[in-house]
């Protein structure tokens, strides 16, 4: 039987997705599945990294089972996952030590301020491209090994592997054959010198982690393994695609050329501009992160990551109970002409870039008598649009690249208002692809490539049916709004509880 599918695995920080595409790059059906989310105690967030691989491998089957494919019609599976979280486990028993450590968890707020304090901020700088903070990999592995009892046993015995979502997923799929990880998630773990693309020995020593623990880096395509028997029955599917969630929209997006860019509204908001070949350190606060590596030849990025995005739209409606549904954000929004001089600074888990602070904390701000919930709504969503010109504004004076377009992903991309209202707040062009899904498409095209599937001198730079989203706010508007944001995020940025 011939085979004429990519399975894309998209392993998000609320839900895990399984997408199947065609040889026409077009998807035939996604399934998707929430999981628990925890949260131990204010600014900590944890997932069961058991119930993540249920979640996904239970969309994967139920999604081949409804279009009625066979395992041995999939040419390849890609992965895509959420970054920075991080799973520690067993290697004997299979089973994680803990529940995995979030990407938005500050646990480690305080181990951060130590390695500020022995003078490592300019080499971490320098070597991972990286800020210090919680935010990344390292200290949460750090954390873990020194906090679960035994854990620093095991890992001195050989017996620990420390992994990345993508690294937890290739391990079940490849029955434990597998322990790697792809270039592009290595250089979200604050470990990893983006520029001899190896784990820094310095780094492991500072935080005393064993090199054992690590897993091997692969190009982002390229075969990592194969399925165990069992998984999908006993036919072997080759996994051949892996890439950080936001890196793989990058390439979803098909941002292959130096200045292309691309802002995904996730749970969090993630900018990302492709900046060739050359590493670009920001001066401004901004991430320099590996886009991809195919084959030798590696791509670098520029990143600007908000940490509350999707999840501000989810407090709207779980939190405050104003909404019952996210889709329903944009009817609200239109149906008040204005903000009220409502701002909503959602810095529920501090600030990301390009203000870096840890211990900002979220706020509303502007109240009048005349406020109703629909103007909080609609501030909420202007909440994103404002961090996206943050850091846009930044990326363009660090590449020395003036945008004429923004590509726009995600879930919140279908939302009209929010996509018209980026635009006017940017005065740049927006475009929406058709398929708002480029997370999996990317895994999907980088698994593709690896195997032959899919040429990458076949691959079309332009979405055909794509909604485009153009400027028509006036200039003293946009500035004035603008300007009230910022003293908005200032006012959060002063917000220190008594503990802290």
């Amino acid at each position: 039987m011939k085979a004429e599918f990519i399975l894309s695995l998209d392993q998000g920080t609320s839900s895990s997705r399984a997408v199947i595409f065609d040889r026409y790059q077009q998807p035939l059906g996604m399934e998707q599945m929430e999981f628990t989310q925890y949260y131990p105690t204010p600014g900590w967030v944890e997932h069961n990294a058991e119930e993540i691989w249920e979640t996904q491998i239970t969309v994967a089957k139920k999604l081949l089972s409804k279009l009625k494919i066979k395992p041995e019609q999939i040419a390849a599976i890609g992965i895509a996952n959420q970054r920075e979280t991080t799973v520690v486990w067993d290697r004997e028993t299979g089973r994680p030590i803990h529940n995995a450590i979030v990407w938005q968890d500050r646990r480690t707020a305080d181990i951060c301020e130590f390695l500020k304090e022995k003078g490592l901020t300019d080499y971490i700088r320098k070597t991972t491209g990286l800020v210090i903070d919680s935010y990344f990999s390292a200290t949460k592995l750090y954390w873990l090994l020194k906090n679960i009892p035994s854990a620093k046993k095991l890992a001195q015995e050989g017996r620990l592997a420390f992994g990345t979502i993508d690294s937890w997923i290739l391990w079940k799929l490849t029955g434990g054959e597998v322990h790697a990880t792809d270039a592009s998630n290595a250089s979200r773990t604050m470990l990893f010198n983006i520029s001899t693309l190896s784990w820094d020995e310095k780094l492991l020593r500072e935080l005393d982690i064993p090199k054992s623990v690590l897993p091997s880096v692969l190009p982002s395509s390229g075969l990592f393994g194969y399925t165990a028997d069992g998984i999908f029955d006993n036919y072997k599917i080759p996994i051949s695609g892996i890439a950080g969630d936001q890196q793989s929209a990058l390439f979803g997006q098909k941002c292959f050329e130096a200045g292309d860019a691309k802002n995904t509204y996730g749970t969090g908001c993630f900018m990302l501009m492709n900046t060739g070949k050359i590493p670009v350190i920001s001066q401004s606060g901004l991430l320099t992160t590996i886009a991809w590596k195919i084959g030798d030849e590696v791509n670098y990025a520029l990143e600007g990551s908000v940490f509350i995005a999707g999840a501000a739209i989810k407090w709207l409606r779980d939190g405050l109970k104003i909404i019952d549904n996210a889709s329903e954000s944009e009817a609200i929004a239109l149906s008040v002409t204005d903000n009220q001089g409502v701002y909503v600074v959602p810095a529920f888990s501090g600030l990301g870039a390009p203000y870096w602070d840890m211990y900002a904390r979220g706020a509303i701000l502007g109240l009048t008598q005349g406020v109703t919930d629909k103007h909080i709504v609609r501030a909420t969503l202007e909440s994103l649009a404002y961090q996206t010109r943050d850091i846009l504004g930044l990326m363009e004076i660090d590449s020395k690249i003036k945008l004429k377009s923004l590509k726009a992903d995600g879930g919140a991309s279908a939302n009209g208002f929010l996509m018209q209202f980026q635009s006017d707040i940017l005065n740049e062009t927006v475009v929406c692809p058709p398929f708002p899904e480029a997370t999996a498409f990317g895994a999907a095209l980088l698994a593709g490539i690896a195997v032959g599937f899919y040429q990458m001198n076949e691959i079309q730079t332009v979405h055909k049916g794509s909604k485009l989203y153009n400027p028509k706010m006036a200039n003293e508007q946009r500035e004035k709004l603008y300007k009230g944001w910022l003293k908005a995020v200032d006012r959060a940025k002063l917000w220190v509880a008594d503990d802290e």
